[in-house]
């Protein structure tokens, strides 16, 4: 039987769904609910004729007829639509990141807590082919064990969006919260372990210094070094510039242990391209006794690159998400998963304000207590 979605959100991220979820079979956008007429008619162009809209998403959600629901609306308003959609027992797939800050994620993983609907959140960065190679790789040992991890993204500026929302910390958590919470997500995957302490170094040096809002600044920062310290006694790095678009390399993942190093090499999105095409992502592997090296192109199906700038990976995710809502099981990426990528992504805007180690809280210890 075909799954009917609804899609909250018709922007740019809302779209990327639904072209994604119709390359999919038993799988169909039934609905959309957005105020914003223009996204939705592109939205709906996409999704087809029998798609339904609604300005709304109680709207939506009353309607009924439902199997899933998708959020891909403004980070801001995450938290007001999941209180709604949670008093519910449809199953959710929730853009990054989960909340703006920790609390909101606390209180969004006690909503979740009183239901058996699963709620998944979208870190679509894991399933990247040359991420999910390099996860794979590390899960066998090739690295050894993994001391240090490094991830370096050198891209384009925040795109424009509506309403301008993703120009302003208190819509967006900060560029580090917005933007990288995929990559402390990745941390903690790659490592194994949960984060401990926060250093980051950041600011606004570039971009959007000459936009105003009716007399508002954008204050999101543009470019930081972040470092994470892990209970393990590991550490990771993350190097943020969004003033490097002309960057062959979109993300270099680097994961060192004791018998190699293996990095993953990630494209920017074909459309950027000078010439549109896309471009091959890439693993290598570098054993420390240099008897051996392995670089491994990895290039994705045109049709499934064609629907996302995330080279297949929004693609992949949904397969996953469809399986468990066809066959049971839990999400691969939990409220908790999310929470913990926004409480690192938060320390750091934190650090970067106060020049400050900032230390994180046991989650673990937290959960036994609750």
């Amino acid at each position: 039987m075909t799954k009917r979605y609804g899609i909250i959100g018709s922007g740019m991220m809302g779209r990327e769904h639904i072209r994604n979820i119709g390359l999919l079979e038993g799988a169909k956008v039934a609905a959309i609910a957005d105020p914003d007429l223009v996204q939705t008619r592109q939205a709906q162009d996409q999704a087809g004729p029998d798609c339904a809209s609604y300005l709304t998403h109680q709207e939506m959600l009353s309607a009924g007829g439902l199997d899933a629901v998708v959020i891909a609306a403004p980070n801001h308003l995450h938290l007001p639509i999941l209180q709604d959609v949670l008093a519910t027992e449809l199953p959710v797939l929730c853009e990054k990141p989960l909340g703006l800050t920790d609390t909101e994620c606390a209180r969004i993983e006690v909503l979740q807590a009183r239901r058996s609907a699963p709620l998944w959140v979208a870190m679509e960065y894991r399933y990247m082919p040359a991420v999910a190679r390099l996860l794979e790789e590390v899960a066998k040992g090739t690295a050894g064990t993994v001391q240090m991890l490094s991830i370096r993204e050198h891209r384009f500026p925040f795109l424009p969006k509506v309403g301008d929302w993703n120009r302003f910390n208190a819509q967006t958590g900060g560029t580090l919260v917005e933007k990288c919470c995929h990559f402390f997500d990745l941390m903690r995957l790659i490592l194994k372990s949960d984060p401990i302490r926060v250093y980051a170094s950041g600011n606004i040096d570039v971009n959007f210094l000459d936009e105003d809002y009716e007399g508002r600044k954008p204050d999101v920062i543009d470019n930081a070094y972040v470092i994470v310290d892990f209970a393990s006694g590991t550490r990771a790095m993350l190097d943020l510039c969004m003033f490097a678009e002309g960057s062959y390399w979109q993300e270099v993942i680097s994961a060192t242990g004791d018998i190699a190093r293996i990095d993953a090499r990630v494209p920017g999105p074909a459309r950027f391209n000078p010439d549109g095409e896309e471009r091959a992502s890439q693993l290598l592997i570098s054993p420390r006794l240099k008897r051996s090296f392995h670089r491994e192109d990895i290039a994705v199906d045109p049709a499934i690159a064609w629907a996302g700038d995330h080279h297949g990976s929004t693609f992949y995710q949904h397969q996953r998400f469809l399986r468990m809502l066809n066959e049971g099981g839990a999400p691969e990426v939990t409220v908790h998963d999310g929470r913990i990528a926004v409480a690192v992504g938060a320390a750091a805007e934190l650090s970067v304000r106060t020049g400050q180690a900032v230390a994180l809280p046991s989650f673990e210890q937290e959960m036994a207590d609750a």
